[in-house]
């Protein structure tokens, strides 16, 4: 509902004259501002966890746990663990105990205790008095200010039906015969925006096999420029290999022409060029040759030095036995 307040007053003639427009009366809030304040009440206080006591940590409900984080903290504790275990390993341990002893537990504190596998506990117990329930906030009912104004409006006065509905109908359906007509505008021009796309899409695939013709045309071109260039370069490169044999050729028959008597008369004077006869003589008959002259030689001067040494043993007996015979006529006279 609306309500509408404005300033009247009423002329002699019984009718009433406005002295301003009508205007809506503004909506305000039903309550205080500083109500939604609520300043020193633990009520309304985060840091206040209402419920059980006993309870160590509230999560809230809507939290969930971070995987990255829940890897951490397991990767952290394997590695406590693996450290603790190193520890234990590696922790120098106390030597057995010789035969006929063994290792007993002693307190080496300054004042001795009672060991006992049962430990002491006490129960406590402590009990919080329960919550009472919050009580309803009552309504904020503002202090009334001003003074109330009436203004009486008759029917009719202020608004006719019949009469105002029809520019919001000349509106109404205006606007919908313009939405009408800019729809089906828009209708026609999108058909007339595809009939030229599909036009343009004819043109550029006509333009693309066109290019694409030329394009094959000019690669026919290429490979063949290509060939016929390939085909003259193997061409002349025959014709400079045969130059360069003709050429080989003749400077191979001029240096060949005072080269063989040359290369003849040098292995004709070492030797290679030789008469089968003589060679013959020489490594066969020579050598055969050579070898009974030495024996004939040696056996010569073998049997020189033993009619050498025949003749000296000879002599030397003969002469020792002239010795003997001078001696005996001297042995004789004495």
């Amino acid at each position: 509902k609306m309500a509408f307040a404005s300033h009247s007053h009423r002329d002699p003639s019984g009718t009433y004259t406005f002295s301003s427009r009508p205007r809506a009366v503004e909506n305000r809030s039903k309550y205080s501002e500083t109500t939604k304040r609520h300043y020193g009440n633990i009520m309304y206080d985060r840091r206040v966890v209402r419920g059980n006591t006993y309870a160590k940590h509230i999560l809230p409900t809507t939290a969930q746990p971070d995987p990255a984080e829940i890897r951490r903290q397991q990767a952290n504790r394997r590695r406590a663990i693996a450290q603790k275990q190193a520890r234990e390993q590696f922790r120098p341990n106390t030597p057995e105990a010789l035969e006929g002893r063994k290792h007993t537990d002693v307190q080496t504190e300054l004042y001795l205790e009672e060991l006992s596998n049962i430990i002491a506990t006490t129960d406590i117990e402590c009990q919080t008095d329960p919550f009472l329930d919050r009580p309803a906030t009552p309504l904020f009912i503002p202090a009334k200010s001003g003074k109330d104004v009436e203004t009486q409006i008759e029917e009719g006065e202020l608004f006719d039906f019949d009469i105002e509905v029809q520019p919001v109908l000349e509106v109404l359906v205006g606007k919908t015969i313009e939405q009408s007509l800019l729809e089906v505008m828009e209708e026609e021009e999108l058909a007339c925006l595809k009939a030229q796309q599909r036009a343009f899409e004819e043109l550029r695939n006509n333009d693309l096999a066109e290019v694409q013709r030329l394009q094959e045309m000019e690669r026919r071109h290429n490979e063949e420029k290509e060939r016929r260039i390939a085909q003259q370069r193997e061409v002349l490169r025959k014709e400079k290999e045969i130059a360069e044999k003709i050429a080989a050729r003749a400077y191979t028959q001029q240096y060949l022409a005072g080269l063989l008597p040359a290369v003849f008369t040098s292995l004709r004077r070492h030797g290679y060029f030789y008469n089968p006869v003589e060679k013959d003589i020489e490594t066969n008959f020579f050598p055969w040759l050579m070898d009974k002259v030495n024996n004939r030689v040696e056996r010569r001067y073998t049997a020189r030095e033993i009619l050498d040494t025949m003749i000296y043993d000879v002599t030397q007996k003969r002469l020792e036995r002239f010795n003997e015979e001078e001696t005996q006529p001297e042995k004789s006279d004495s």
